[in-house]
């Protein structure tokens, strides 16, 4: 339960973080790799401060870490967790909310769905977690959810050029 919990919370400090980014990019005062740029730079402080109290107080991280981690695991926190997740997909997601028709509340879902229904899928087929019916439903009902949200989009964006045309 406690993991719930914690995936709740990161959901709603994501989902009221990125209105607040939304409504940098659409002043213009700011790009996309700017929006970027700081998020990378206010985030590295905090993570510092909470990797010390892990280490310290709590002592719940693995003491020797750096020097015996396999390059395995160096290998999967570079690639994985600091270009994919930290890099790229931070990247294609402010610069789609900097285009235009890119909407919070059409490009927040499509990519944070796709996210856990890519994580289900992957989890099944590459760490052996176990796929129920359950969790193949959800990742059916979520990419429904994607299309329908993309033909809506798509619905929208034609009959506002064919009204221009007109």
């Amino acid at each position: 339960m406690k993991a719930i919990l914690f995936a709740i919370l990161a959901g709603l400090c994501w989902g009221v973080g990125e209105i607040f980014t939304k409504g940098a990019l659409n002043s213009k005062a700011v790009g996309p790799m700017t929006a970027l740029l700081v998020r990378a730079g206010v985030t590295l402080p905090p993570c510092i401060a909470a990797y010390l109290l892990a280490m310290y107080v709590w002592r719940n991280e693995p003491a020797n870490w750096i020097r015996e981690a396999p390059a395995s695991v160096w290998l999967k926190l570079i690639l994985g967790s600091g270009l994919l997740a930290g890099f790229l997909g931070v990247f294609f997601f402010y610069t789609g909310l900097a285009q235009p028709g890119g909407d919070i509340s059409l490009l927040r879902p499509i990519a944070f769905g796709l996210a856990p229904a890519t994580a289900v899928l992957l989890g099944w087929i590459m760490l052996g977690e176990r796929m129920t019916l359950t969790k193949a439903i959800a990742c059916a009902l979520i990419i429904g959810g994607i299309v329908m949200l993309g033909m809506e989009h798509s619905t929208k964006a034609t009959s506002t050029a064919a009204s221009q045309d007109a």
